[in-house]
């Protein structure tokens, strides 16, 4: 059996966008341990924890059975045109550069002698900076390490048509679908597309897991709130399958090993 290391920027990016992946492996019998470069937090006033986010990812872990879970130890970046300085002094995620990280991140894939890295598309998935930046340090990663590298995706048509329908029901802003056109990946391009329906019902409970992004009014907390309302036989069709790039990668596959 093999050892996955998956990189995510902030929690709840693992039970979004690969929670059915990293249940199944884990399912298989891999052992999939799971690093965040970030622990999500602004520092603003109204988040008196600055633990809160890192133990809602534990709990979602579990609920994957992830093996083992690891922050890489920066503050979130944030959306805005200006990054801000963290009120206790950390580093945020895009001001460490790219090989800061990736030695930080190298360090773990040695430590537990991972034979796949899990990173993100050169999009960045929705264009966030630090997914970006998840790109590049699991790009660099690999390359110091020489370990086999993967990177999670989805197909750009579909975020396009999705999007155009929660724009209508006013679920997301017009103007996502627009800028959709860039992100994630075209599908002719992508390589591993891995059916995880069978595994729906625990990505449901660890979405679940992050209060704390649901509780909030921009677009992913309102994707995380319709994947707990909607039963997972309905969502098959939609989050029922999982998307891969393999850089270098000449075919398509149906599983990761």
């Amino acid at each position: 059996m093999a050892t996955v290391v998956a990189l995510h920027a902030h929690p709840d990016d693992e039970s979004l966008l690969t929670g059915g992946t990293l249940a199944k492996l884990a399912a298989e019998g891999h052992r999939v341990v799971l690093v965040v470069a970030t622990d999500g937090m602004m520092r603003g006033d109204d988040e008196p924890d600055p633990r809160r986010r890192l133990d809602e990812l534990d709990r979602a872990a579990a609920r994957l059975d992830v093996a083992d879970v690891r922050w890489l130890g920066y503050a979130d970046s944030g959306h805005g045109a200006e990054l801000y300085a963290d009120p206790e002094g950390r580093v945020r995620f895009v001001r460490a550069g790219v090989d800061e990280p990736a030695e930080r991140l190298a360090a773990v894939v040695r430590d537990v002698g991972a034979d796949l890295l899990i990173g993100y598309d050169a999009a960045g998935g929705y264009g966030h900076r630090d997914h970006l930046a998840v790109h590049a340090v699991a790009r660099r990663t690999a390359e110091l390490t020489g370990v086999r590298l993967v990177e999670a995706t989805a197909p750009r048509e579909i975020a396009v048509r999705v999007l155009t329908v929660t724009s209508l029901l006013r679920l997301t802003h017009g103007h996502d679908v627009r800028r959709a056109r860039t992100w994630f990946t075209p599908s002719r391009d992508i390589t591993h597309r891995i059916d995880v329906r069978r595994q729906l019902r625990a990505k449901q409970r660890a979405v679940a897991e992050h209060h704390t992004e649901a509780a909030k009014s921009g677009r992913t907390a309102r994707l995380q709130r319709l994947t707990l309302r909607v039963p997972s036989v309905v969502l098959a069709p939609l989050f029922g399958t999982e998307f891969f790039v393999e850089p270098g990668h000449p075919g398509h596959a149906t599983s990761l090993f």
